[in-house]
């Protein structure tokens, strides 16, 4: 074991593994360690840290959208007036939802630096404290007190590195690095985009339409919108899939069906409303003296 530990720790291939362990092969797994793929893992990390924004904003925004555009059909507005509602609510919900997700991965990096520099405080003026904090989380954790003590006192020898792992063990807060903020600001675009481009799909394949096939009644343009949405809510869940458990068409359903269900409740509230709405103009029409 100890020479096993000496040898230098090699890069795995992240992909490599998770096939692995969804095959229960050791033998892969083995080789999934033993191979030198840094830049194939750096593109998959880039690539996951950014899944959060791009699913996350293109669910939301493509729903957001649909669930309009069903209710303004449900409401019966015309295809002009659902692209104009549509445009400029898609719009201010993507910028806003942009900006949301940038500064609240600011304040939280700001929040994770302010404990970082208490911790550090801390641990230069009461060390004893802070190790003797860790010893006895560690004991909580399974360990004997004789081998916390050895174990804590030796990584208490590395400051940087003590401070790092009482921020994650004691308070669950990894430290941020300084491309963090970097990462912030780009997730903030993606979400952003991402909300923006799906959230134009069911829209414009709306109101866009009659310029492709004239004549068609208002029914059909919404039922091509459905399909059109329903296609890329299937899609976007693949998307995640790929990312995550494999499961393809489970995904892909899911998505869909979540959509589905959002787009008929907007729908059957915009026909009640527009339904109410033009009951009590009947009303007061006939109870108005002429």
């Amino acid at each position: 074991m100890s020479a096993m530990l000496s040898e230098p720790l090699m890069q795995r291939d992240l992909d490599a593994a998770r096939k692995a362990f969804a095959e229960g092969s050791v033998d892969a797994s083995i080789a999934a360690h033993s191979c030198r793929g840094e830049n194939a893992s750096e593109e998959h990390a880039q690539a996951g840290g950014s899944l959060k924004a791009i699913v996350f904003g293109g669910l939301d925004g493509i729903l957001t959208a649909f669930a309009l555009l069903a209710g303004a059909a449900g409401a019966d507005l015309s295809p002009g007036a659902v692209l104009a509602m549509g445009l400029s609510n898609v719009l201010a919900d993507a910028l806003s939802m942009g900006a949301g997700e940038y500064l609240s991965s600011r304040s939280y990096n700001n929040y994770v630096r302010t404990e970082l520099a208490r911790e550090t405080w801390e641990l230069e003026n009461y060390p004893r404290g802070e190790i003797t904090e860790m010893i006895d989380l560690f004991e909580k954790r399974g360990m004997s007190r004789e081998d916390a003590e050895v174990v804590i006192m030796r990584m208490a020898k590395y400051k940087e590195f003590f401070l790092n792992l009482m921020m994650t063990e004691e308070l669950s807060l990894p430290v941020p690095t300084d491309s963090d903020d970097a990462d912030s600001l780009r997730d903030g675009f993606i979400m952003f985009a991402s909300f923006a481009c799906f959230g134009m799909v069911p829209i414009i394949g709306y109101a866009c339409t009659p310029l492709v096939f004239p004549g068609l009644e208002q029914h059909n343009l919404f039922e091509i919108a459905c399909a059109i949405t329903a296609f890329t809510l299937f899609g976007l869940g693949v998307f995640k899939a790929f990312f995550n458990d494999k499961r393809y068409l489970t995904s892909g359903l899911e998505t869909t069906l979540l959509g589905g269900v959002c787009a008929a409740v907007a729908f059957c509230v915009g026909r009640w409303v527009s339904g109410f709405t033009t009951s009590q103009e009947l009303f007061a029409t006939l109870i108005t003296p002429a």
